[in-house]
Formats: structure tokens, C-alpha cells, sequence
């Protein structure tokens, strides 16, 4: 696969040494397949997503270096183009959830060979009032998981200190009430958490959710209604072998095209790991709104 015209964005991250060797790796497997390679580093939130707004439509494809957070952000600035240009994601943080559900591998050399080598598929993308997404909206212990990381730690151990985040959480997070309306159904009840899923990993781990769940035109939504150990480890360990029913009853599981949620008292919400929202909030499928280049493994 070639191109005439690429746009590689990265997000400088305090300079660290281990993005600069990233972007040099991914340049040198890229260039020789686009004639002119523009680089760009942005330093500031909202850098990249008014950077893809305002020249996205300029290129033929944009490759996007960074984590999940980095990639929802310049999705917002892609996503209302009318002319919007093929997107690339090449793995620079901690879980590189998206780019898993896209097949691709979390190093970045074999992931742009991939790339380079694989397919343009048209993927499905969230929206969530007024903003996009690729991966997840969550509200409950899935954001208070994201609030309680130490940020020290998340770049001293990584996806680990996820891991770290939630068993500190899991036992303190309290149940609140909800209404929702699931294409036209209305459920309510308590919950500790709900998550609704474009893509088909969190914290690396793969969901129990269709490999076509980035094409389906539906978003994959999970109610807990009680949490603990045992139940987490269903949700992480199932791999689907046709439409997943779960086991336990602290488990409600549907797919929905529009979801509207209300919460009690404005929560804060999680979408691809950024947390900037709060409920009430209607999400809806904008089904193959992008087009992305996908690995071997999707």
C-alpha cells in the first residue's frame, strides 16, 4: 500500500526518549511507502484534534502515534470532515486498546508494516452527545478506576498499574441508579457500572464481545450490577464462540444501535480512557463513519 500525501502526528509526552526513537521507527517504515511524510508533534490537549479539523482533508491518510486518549482526541477532529482521509494507529501508550481491536500488533515497527501491508476497512465509531469515540463510554468503577490511577505509576508499570488502580477501587465503589432507553426499550435499576463498547479490549484484554463488533452498526453494552473478582474474571477470560450470554446474574448484557442513559446525580463518564464527561448522555453508532488500516489479526 502507497500513498501520495501522510500526516504523522505525535503527542510529545514530556519528551520522553522512548516516543522520539518511536516516531524514528515508524518514519522509517513508512517513508519509503508515502511520497511526502509530514511530521508533527503536538504538546498541548486539543492540539491534535484542531490539527486534524483544520488539515486532515489534506492528506491521504493520517497516522496516529499514541495511546487510546490520543487517538479519541484527533478522531473528534477527523470525524465531521466531509472528505475525511484513511486513519492509522500506531501503538505509543500504555494499553493500546483500539489498536489491538483493529488487529494490529502493540509494537510499533510491526504494527506500521502491517499497515502497510493489510486493509482499509470502513469501522463503526461511537458518538456520545456531542463527541465520538472508538473504543468505550463507561460511567461507574470503569471511570473511577481512571481517576484513581497514579499517573507515576502508570508510566513506571504500565498497563499493570491499571490493574493496581482497580482492585483499590473495585471494593469502594458504591451502586447508583439508572434509567436507560436501549433502541426504544426503557430499563432501570442499580449498577456499579455500565460500559458501552465499540471496540473489543480494555486493559488489554480482550471482551467477550463478535470479532465484527467494530462493523455491526450496534454498540456492546454491559450493566454490573454487584462487582468483585469472580465477576471480572468472567468478562476478561470468556472468549465468544458465537453470541455470549453471560453466566452470572450480576451481569445484564444487550447491543443497541442508540443508547439514552440518565444517572440519579451527573456522573463522570470514561470515553476511551479521557475523563471530560458527565451524564445524562445519548450515544449512538455512526456505522462505518472511518475508514482505518487494520493488521493481519483483524
Amino acid at each position: 500500500m502507497t500513498f501520495n500525501k501522510a500526516l504523522l502526528i505525535h503527542h510529545n509526552h514530556a519528551g520522553k526518549a522512548s516516543r522520539v526513537d518511536a516516531v524514528g521507527t515508524a518514519a522509517g517504515v513508512l517513508a519509503p511507502a508515502v511520497r511526502e511524510l509530514v511530521i508533527v508533534r503536538t504538546d498541548e490537549s486539543g492540539e491534535g484534534e484542531a490539527l486534524c479539523r483544520e488539515r486532515g482533508e489534506q492528506f491521504d491518510v493520517v497516522f496516529i502515534l499514541g495511546g487510546d486518549g490520543t487517538v479519541h482526541e484527533c478522531v473528534n477532529g477527523l470525524a465531521d470532515l466531509q472528505n475525511p482521509p484513511l486513519i492509522g494507529v500506531l501503538p505509543g501508550g500504555t494499553c493500546n486498546d483500539f489498536a489491538r481491536s483493529l488487529g494490529l500488533s502493540p509494537d510499533v515497527e510491526t504494527a506500521a508494516r502491517q499497515m502497510l501491508e493489510g486493509h482499509a476497512v470502513s469501522i463503526d465509531i461511537g458518538r456520545a452527545n456531542d463527541r465520538v469515540f472508538t473504543n468505550f463510554f463507561g460511567i461507574g468503577l470503569i471511570s473511577d478506576t481512571s481517576q484513581n490511577i497514579n499517573s507515576n505509576l502508570k508510566g513506571t508499570l504500565g498497563k499493570l498499574s491499571y490493574f493496581i488502580s482497580t482492585l483499590q477501587t473495585i471494593n469502594n465503589t458504591k451502586p447508583f441508579h439508572y434509567e436507560m432507553e436501549a433502541d426504544g426499550k426503557t430499563m432501570e435499576g442499580e449498577a456499579v457500572m455500565i460500559y458501552a463498547a465499540n471496540g473489543r479490549f480494555l486493559g488489554t484484554n480482550s471482551l467477550p464481545f463478535a470479532p465484527d463488533a467494530l462493523q455491526d452498526g450496534e454498540l456492546d453494552v454491559l450493566v454490573i450490577h454487584e462487582t468483585g473478582i469472580p465477576l471480572l474474571r468472567e468478562i476478561l477470560s470468556h472468549k465468544p464462540e458465537g453470541d455470549w450470554q453471560p453466566q452470572n446474574e450480576s451481569i445484564s448484557y444487550l447491543k443497541a444501535s442508540t443508547l439514552k442513559l440518565r444517572t440519579d446525580a451527573p456522573m463522570s463518564a470514561d470515553t476511551d480512557g479521557e475523563l471530560y464527561m458527565k451524564t445524562p448522555a445519548e450515544l449512538s453508532v455512526l456505522a462505518g463513519h472511518l475508514t482505518f488500516l487494520t493488521g493481519d489479526g483483524y
